[in-house]
């Protein structure tokens, strides 16, 4: 890593926003854009890849000013239950509903980490379960089942 890097993890963290929201604009290109009250099917990936792009820039800039630790191995095992997380919650949406798949998401995920506690996370867990069904159930009107096929309510 050159040495005018001084934050490997905010460069690479950087790197990968860029990136992404570079491509995400460039994808976005192809469709129409609209405006903010026609939104168009360009306008969401476009501002998002935006602002992704933008934190990525700031992030970059970041990492040459400001100290930070040096990047860790992977852990294949907090890897595999992030990525089994989100399968988990595709997999439960339909049959367990919205609240027990974003219940399960949390707690799956939540394990990859080191500060992972029984209690706060199943109350962090719950709330966001609640929080998500409110917004996207309730106030969007998503058709998403709170309680999916399995629970028969």
């Amino acid at each position: 890593m050159p040495s005018f890097i001084r934050n490997p993890q905010d460069f690479w963290s950087g790197v990968i926003f860029l990136a992404l929201g570079l491509a995400a604009v460039i994808i976005g290109n192809d469709y129409a854009m609209g405006s903010a009250g026609r939104m168009g099917p360009a306008y969401f990936p476009t501002v998002l890849g935006t602002l992704l792009a933008v934190l990525g820039g700031i992030s970059l800039g970041r990492s040459l000013f400001r100290r930070g630790e040096p990047i860790e191995g992977v852990s294949l095992k907090n890897l595999a239950l992030v990525i089994s997380s989100v399968a988990l919650f595709a997999f439960l949406m339909r049959g367990a509903g919205l609240f027990i798949a974003v219940i399960v998401l949390v707690m799956v995920s939540g394990y990859a980490s080191r500060k992972f506690r029984l209690i706060p996370f199943l109350t962090v867990a719950a709330g966001l379960a609640a929080f998500s069904t409110l917004v996207f159930v309730i106030g969007l009107g998503l058709p998403m089942p709170i309680f999916g096929s399995w629970f028969n309510i």
